[in-house]
């Protein structure tokens, strides 16, 4: 059985570098701090995937990505402040390398969603900055519901933050800030 996590101790677990599990708009996700790579390392691990492809981040608001959106034109920031918080998630470019390559992978831009979950929203506050924000299954399977989370990922997690998953269907569609190109529908 996993351990269940207060909003506190999932904060306090991922600043040691564990992998959480957490409801999020429409599927349960898997997180760690984007900034320790043992820990992202481990949640690629978990989930089966290259590092090449990149990984979503999460934030509370638009403060705790504040070096990501300086550097946008007018007009960016505009589209980023109508979407969110909300189901979108921006391949915003980080010309200034704010987040690490196993972040980003292959990319010079990372995938940031503000999220509009009260408990993604409380415990990034929590924390004090994003976090990862990636669904809850291996590569390529289908997501898990929270007992099939606990079955075959549970064993590999710091712990699970209970709560209800939004009302989101499906994953948040991702949108490339530049082109306008919608990268996943």
């Amino acid at each position: 059985m996993m351990k269940s996590l207060g909003i506190k101790q999932a904060a306090t677990a991922l600043t040691m570098g564990e992998v959480i599990a957490y409801p999020t708009e429409a599927v349960w996700g898997l997180g760690c701090d984007p900034w320790q790579e043992k820990a992202a390392q481990q949640l690629l691990t978990i989930k089966e995937r290259p590092v090449n492809k990149g990984l979503i981040i999460v934030a509370a608001n638009l403060e705790q990505i504040a070096p990501l959106i300086a550097p946008l034109s007018f007009q960016q920031q505009e589209t980023l402040k109508a979407s969110w918080p909300g189901h979108t998630t921006w391949l915003i470019p980080d010309s200034k390398n704010w987040l690490p390559y196993w972040i980003k992978g292959d990319f010079t831009s990372v995938a940031v969603r503000v999220s509009a979950h009260p408990i993604v929203s409380q415990l990034c506050l929590e924390f004090g900055k994003p976090i990862v924000s990636t669904s809850a299954n291996k590569a390529g399977d289908p997501p898990l519901d929270e007992q099939g989370l606990q079955h075959t990922l549970g064993s590999n997690l710091g712990g699970i933050v209970r709560g209800a998953l939004g009302e989101q269907l499906r994953p948040s569609v991702i949108k490339d800030l530049v082109s306008g190109r919608i990268v996943r529908q």
